[in-house]
């Protein structure tokens, strides 16, 4: 059971199903603090695990946000999984 915010942060990102996005700020918000979308992109940015999914975070305008490998290999991951990116933009 998560205890920290960055476990509960952790916690909801490894539920995100292959091929689907969801914004910091929804993120924010499952983790139980819906105020702390640019706490969640700093969790994230630091996580190493390759078992949570952070490719899969985005922003909330569209754009694809940051990731801590560069923002191509965020790109390639999330297009390996069949999301439509254009122009950076996330295809809804």
């Amino acid at each position: 059971m998560p205890k920290t915010f960055a476990e509960k942060v952790h916690a909801v990102v490894t539920q995100i199903p292959r091929g689907e996005v969801r914004t910091y700020s929804e993120v924010a918000k499952l983790a139980g603090n819906e105020k702390a979308a640019r706490a969640v992109g700093n969790i994230l940015n630091k996580n190493r695990n390759p078992k949570v999914p952070c490719h899969r975070v985005i922003r909330s305008d569209g754009q694809i946000g940051g990731f801590a490998f560069g923002g191509e290999q965020k790109i390639e991951k999330l297009r390996g999984e069949g999301v439509v990116i254009k122009k950076d933009m996330i295809q809804i």
